[in-house]
Protein backbone atom coordinates (compact mmCIF):
# COMPACT_ATOMS: atom_id res chain seq x y z
CA UNK A 1 0.00 0.00 0.00
CA UNK A 2 1.27 3.32 -1.09
CA UNK A 3 -0.07 6.37 0.97
CA UNK A 4 0.65 9.82 -0.77
CA UNK A 5 -0.20 13.27 1.21
CA UNK A 6 -0.71 16.25 -0.15
CA UNK A 7 -0.63 19.94 1.67
CA UNK A 8 -2.67 22.92 0.65
CA UNK A 9 -4.03 25.73 2.62
CA UNK A 10 -6.97 28.87 2.51
CA UNK A 11 -8.17 31.44 4.74
CA UNK A 12 -11.77 31.96 6.17
CA UNK A 13 -13.97 33.08 8.75
CA UNK A 14 -16.45 31.46 10.55
CA UNK A 15 -18.62 31.68 13.92
CA UNK A 16 -19.17 28.26 16.10
CA UNK A 17 -22.98 28.35 16.78
CA UNK A 18 -23.84 27.44 20.49
CA UNK A 19 -20.55 27.37 21.47
CA UNK A 20 -19.76 29.47 24.89
CA UNK A 21 -16.51 31.26 24.62
CA UNK A 22 -14.87 33.41 22.18
CA UNK A 23 -15.59 31.17 19.00
CA UNK A 24 -18.86 32.06 18.73
CA UNK A 25 -18.10 35.79 17.76
CA UNK A 26 -16.82 36.07 14.35
CA UNK A 27 -12.83 35.45 13.84
CA UNK A 28 -10.57 33.97 11.22
CA UNK A 29 -7.71 31.24 10.64
CA UNK A 30 -5.61 30.34 8.20
CA UNK A 31 -6.28 26.36 7.57
CA UNK A 32 -3.71 23.97 6.51
CA UNK A 33 -5.29 20.51 4.90
CA UNK A 34 -2.77 17.53 4.72
CA UNK A 35 -5.34 15.13 2.49
CA UNK A 36 -3.51 10.99 2.60
CA UNK A 37 -4.88 9.11 -0.44
CA UNK A 38 -4.15 5.53 -0.43
CA UNK A 39 -3.42 3.65 -3.52
CA UNK A 40 -2.70 -0.36 -3.54
CA UNK A 41 -0.58 -0.49 -6.87
CA UNK A 42 1.68 1.50 -9.72
CA UNK A 43 1.18 2.26 -12.88
CA UNK A 44 3.41 1.23 -16.13
CA UNK A 45 5.74 4.38 -15.30
CA UNK A 46 5.74 3.78 -11.19
CA UNK A 47 2.99 6.25 -10.05
CA UNK A 48 0.75 5.39 -7.99
CA UNK A 49 -1.05 8.52 -8.59
CA UNK A 50 0.13 11.86 -10.25
CA UNK A 51 0.52 14.51 -7.24
CA UNK A 52 -0.65 16.71 -9.83
CA UNK A 53 -4.40 14.84 -9.67
CA UNK A 54 -4.81 15.25 -6.21
CA UNK A 55 -3.34 19.08 -6.23
CA UNK A 56 -5.95 19.55 -8.85
CA UNK A 57 -8.93 18.26 -6.95
CA UNK A 58 -7.56 19.68 -3.76
CA UNK A 59 -7.26 23.32 -5.24
CA UNK A 60 -10.99 22.79 -6.49
CA UNK A 61 -12.34 21.76 -3.11
CA UNK A 62 -10.21 24.66 -1.35
CA UNK A 63 -11.44 27.04 -3.95
CA UNK A 64 -14.82 27.30 -2.84
CA UNK A 65 -13.83 28.18 1.14
CA UNK A 66 -10.93 30.18 0.36
CA UNK A 67 -11.94 34.15 1.65
CA UNK A 68 -14.89 33.22 2.56
CA UNK A 69 -17.33 33.02 5.46
CA UNK A 70 -17.99 29.32 6.21
CA UNK A 71 -21.36 29.87 7.84
CA UNK A 72 -22.71 30.84 4.53
CA UNK A 73 -20.92 28.96 2.16
CA UNK A 74 -24.10 26.86 0.26
CA UNK A 75 -22.27 23.48 0.42
CA UNK A 76 -21.98 23.74 4.27
CA UNK A 77 -25.48 24.41 5.04
CA UNK A 78 -26.75 23.51 8.25
CA UNK A 79 -23.71 22.58 9.20
CA UNK A 80 -21.55 24.27 12.31
CA UNK A 81 -18.50 25.12 10.62
CA UNK A 82 -15.97 22.98 13.16
CA UNK A 83 -12.62 22.09 12.35
CA UNK A 84 -14.00 18.46 12.46
CA UNK A 85 -17.14 18.92 9.98
CA UNK A 86 -14.75 20.61 7.67
CA UNK A 87 -12.58 17.67 7.93
CA UNK A 88 -15.20 15.68 6.85
CA UNK A 89 -16.88 17.65 4.32
CA UNK A 90 -13.13 18.03 2.50
CA UNK A 91 -12.64 14.50 3.06
CA UNK A 92 -16.00 13.25 1.08
CA UNK A 93 -15.39 15.98 -1.42
CA UNK A 94 -12.01 14.72 -2.10
CA UNK A 95 -13.10 10.89 -2.41
CA UNK A 96 -15.79 12.40 -5.39
CA UNK A 97 -12.68 13.73 -7.03
CA UNK A 98 -10.18 10.78 -6.93
CA UNK A 99 -11.85 8.54 -9.12
CA UNK A 100 -8.42 5.99 -9.91
CA UNK A 101 -9.07 2.43 -9.80
CA UNK A 102 -7.50 1.38 -6.29
CA UNK A 103 -7.20 4.74 -4.85
CA UNK A 104 -9.03 5.97 -2.12
CA UNK A 105 -9.11 8.96 0.28
CA UNK A 106 -7.31 7.89 3.53
CA UNK A 107 -7.45 10.80 5.85
CA UNK A 108 -7.99 14.52 6.04
CA UNK A 109 -6.25 16.88 8.85
CA UNK A 110 -6.90 20.18 9.26
CA UNK A 111 -5.07 22.48 10.97
CA UNK A 112 -6.97 25.69 12.47
CA UNK A 113 -4.02 26.72 13.99
CA UNK A 114 -0.13 25.43 14.32
CA UNK A 115 -0.97 23.85 17.72
CA UNK A 116 -4.40 22.33 17.05
CA UNK A 117 -5.43 20.00 14.45
CA UNK A 118 -7.68 17.12 13.47
CA UNK A 119 -7.89 14.27 11.77
CA UNK A 120 -10.78 12.74 9.48
CA UNK A 121 -10.88 9.26 8.57
CA UNK A 122 -13.05 6.44 7.44
CA UNK A 123 -12.63 3.15 9.18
Amino acid sequence: MYKLNVTDSFSAAHRLLGYDGACQNLHGHNYKIRISINCRELDEIGLALDYKVIKTALAGVLDELDHAYLNDVPALAGINPTSENLARYIFEQMSRAISKPGASVNEVEIYESEKSSVIYTRD
